[in-house]
């Protein structure tokens, strides 16, 4: 029986993937990922002089919101299946917009951590988990390509808000850089999403049974422990991988790279969208396990590669390619993975408890890895990085023996 679903069947193949969907899902997720998130470093040290805050205290607050976020998010999975994922980013996005208004006009600190609060709540409603959600109640046979289309698409969101947002701020003041990233929201994404349910793509939970189901490839009885082993993986690769790239450029002057840390850092992006295209192009039989253990080996590969060549400005190039590579499969796989081994059945619930936990360790990672920095080094701190990648390998390994 398992055999049989390790690769794709011929129905799947025949199967189209709904290219509006995933085209108006690229566009909603750089709106999303860029205005809700990248943005926030940039506009950071205004805001805490906005308050009177230190810099710490700013990344503390959204420490702070990462975890209400990550508290929420079961719930929020259960909800994409109850209603269906397009209603769900619908209202997302209105919530989205609210916040980051809410945020620009905060008169005092209080206010501005409840609706940091409410901005990564609406995060959970609109980016990667929603939208994965969405596609596999679209058209579940094909969901695995479509997720993979999709990444790619808004692999873009860094390359593009980064430079849209310094260049907001150049005329701008960070509150009123809030206000049009809330119109964006509410006048680009919210239309979109709204249009989405409106083509009844999806109808709550009845979406998976009047669609063709996916049945996942592993058997009922191993699936709990399954289900524990990937999001332990996960884990540990979202662990690894924020705690690096919030301290990246710092880490890599720390190990002697100087002025051209920053420079060592813009291979990250090209290179996370590049493994994307790779495996869009020639990974289309590529079974998402095996995927998901070659992300798992990238992750750690990078990190052991800088430990080895720095302060070697080639050696932290081929770190932040080999790591970016590693990131961009890892958003592919969190969505791709849990259809292959679990099914369609469900499938948004499961979203849910995998972004908790993730987006939990991700908000305590930036304060591990500086703490690690401060009392044992820069070197020792990647060198237990390096091991707990190692550990995710060793976890998403280990799920081809349950099968």
């Amino acid at each position: 029986m398992a055999s049989r679903f390790s690769t794709p069947t011929a129905s799947a193949l025949s199967e189209r993937v709904p290219l509006h969907a995933v085209f108006a899902l690229g566009v909603t997720q750089i709106i999303g990922y860029g205005t809700l998130y990248y943005s926030f470093s940039i506009l950071a040290p205004d805001m805490a002089m906005q308050f009177a805050w230190s810099s710490e205290w700013v990344f503390g607050a959204l420490s702070v919101a990462l975890l209400a976020g990550g508290l929420t998010a079961p719930w929020l999975g259960v909800l994409f299946d109850r209603i269906g994922a397009a209603r769900v980013m619908t209202i997302g996005s209105f919530v989205a917009a609210a916040a980051l208004a809410a945020c620009a006009l905060a008169p005092n600190k209080a206010v501005y951590v409840v609706a940091l609060i409410a901005i990564e709540v609406s995060a959970n409603l609109v980016q990667y988990g929603a939208a994965f959600a969405l596609l596999v109640q679209v058209r579940p046979q094909v969901a695995s390509r479509s997720i993979t289309y999709l990444t790619l698409i808004a692999g873009f969101a860094s390359t593009i808000f980064w430079p849209t947002t310094t260049a907001l701020h150049a005329h701008l003041a960070w509150q009123n850089v809030y206000l049009v990233f809330a119109a964006l929201n509410l006048c680009i994404c919210l239309p979109i999403h709204a249009w989405l349910s409106r083509q009844g793509s999806t109808q709550g939970a009845k979406a998976s049974t009047v669609a063709a189901r996916v049945e996942g490839v592993l058997p009922p009885a191993r699936r709990r422990l399954g289900f524990a082993v990937m999001v332990m993986g996960f884990s540990l690769m979202s662990l690894v991988s924020s705690a690096i790239l919030v301290h990246l450029v710092p880490l890599l002057s720390g190990l002697g790279l100087g002025a051209t840390a920053a420079l060592v850092g813009t291979f990250f992006g090209p290179s996370q969208v590049g493994s994307r295209l790779i495996n869009m192009v020639f990974g289309k039989n590529l079974p998402a396990l095996h995927l998901a253990v070659i992300a798992s080996m990238l992750i750690p590969g990078g990190v052991l590669v800088l430990l080895l060549s720095a302060p070697s400005v080639p050696g932290a190039m081929a770190f932040a390619m080999i790591f970016g590579m590693g990131n961009g499969l890892l958003s592919i796989v969190t969505g791709t993975l849990p259809l292959h081994l679990f099914g369609s059945d469900g499938y948004g619930k499961l979203q849910g408890k995998m972004m908790a936990a993730r987006l939990i360790l991700s908000a305590l990672a930036p304060f591990v890895l500086a703490f690690a920095m401060q009392n044992i080094g820069i070197t020792p701190s990647l060198a237990i990085a390096a091991v707990l990648g190692g550990l995710s390998i060793a976890a998403l390994s280990s799920i081809a023996a349950l099968r």
